[in-house]
């Protein structure tokens, strides 16, 4: 068979079995139906995790180190500590809360202005807030500048919380796993959802798949449709889960951006980008295929012409 004759073959093998899922809607929507919320359950998980990372992304050049001065330090030595911060490399910003602002924005937060009246003195010492430079904002480079202010004369204590961004980026890593243990459990749902499905279709045609083999056709002749019915089902409900990812982002878009309004973020809720539509539509189809390809060799070739 040469190369135009058998691509027409496929062709027509491909146009026949979507023939055949359209001619019982109702059932192949239904399998459809459960292929596409096993692959959008996963998708949406992914989905969140970018959306929580694409949130989380710039946490980290956030990072800032509490320098707390030495109480007899005034405010020209001060000023002086935040240029020489302000020279390195490391640091992104400085700046210098004094301690009579520090001591009223206290007096103004936790109402106890009339107990501070009675203080003599101030007992709030000046301080600086740094904020690393973008190559140092890990917890690692963080660690290192906290070391190396430290050792300035006049510092009296450098404070730096990372802790919690550690648990989260752990955490994260956490549901990442999680996600991906879900996708494969659902991906093989997927192929046994369609080798059943595919099975009772062989099951239906058996007397057609008989004559089939009476009259010379090979087993992988007899099951060629059978795969295509496969791919057809994993394109379906490759297609559907995508529109199902689309449709909850579209009802979820909303309520976000008035959650991110309140925080004073842009934040928007993202979607599915063009890549991962294609990769999820070529992933189902793939699935199909397996599927298809385990039941229709093994049911195939137990069918025995009488």
């Amino acid at each position: 068979m040469n190369a135009a004759a058998y691509f027409s073959r496929q062709a027509q093998t491909l146009v026949g079995s979507l023939g055949r899922l359209a001619a019982h809607p109702f059932a192949s929507l239904m399998t459809i139906g459960v292929i596409a919320i096993a692959l959008a359950l996963p998708l949406c998980l992914e989905l969140l995790l970018q959306n929580a990372t694409a949130v989380t992304s710039n946490w980290n050049e956030a990072f800032e180190l509490s320098v707390y001065l030495d109480k007899a330090v005034g405010a020209a030595r001060a000023e002086a500590i935040a240029r020489e911060l302000q020279a390195r490399g490391d640091v992104a910003t400085v700046r210098l809360v004094t301690a009579a602002q520090a001591l009223a924005e206290f007096r103004a937060s936790s109402g106890f202005g009339e107990a501070l009246d009675a203080l003599t003195d101030n007992p709030l010492p000046n301080t600086l807030i740094v904020t690393p430079s973008p190559a140092a904002s890990s917890p690692e480079g963080t660690a290192m500048l906290k070391t190396a202010i430290g050792a300035i004369p006049n510092v009296a204590t450098v404070q730096l919380d990372t802790e919690w961004v550690q648990r989260l980026v752990a955490l994260l890593d956490l549901l990442r796993g999680i996600v991906q243990l879900t996708a494969g459990l659902l991906a093989v749902g997927v192929i046994l959802v369609i080798g059943n499905t595919i099975r009772l279709d062989i099951q239906n045609r058996r007397d057609e798949i008989e004559v089939m083999k009476l009259v010379g056709a090979t087993d992988g002749f007899a099951r060629r449709p059978f795969l295509w019915s496969g791919i057809w089902y994993g394109v379906g409900g490759g297609v559907f889960a995508v529109a199902l990812v689309g449709i909850t982002v579209g009802i979820l878009a909303g309520p976000a951006d008035r959650l991110a309004g309140l925080y004073g973020s842009a934040f928007h809720l993202a979607g599915l980008d063009a890549r991962t539509i294609l990769a999820t539509v070529l992933g189902a189809a793939l699935l199909g295929w397996i599927g298809s390809w385990l039941a229709a060799t093994q049911h195939i070739r137990a069918i025995n012409p009488r």
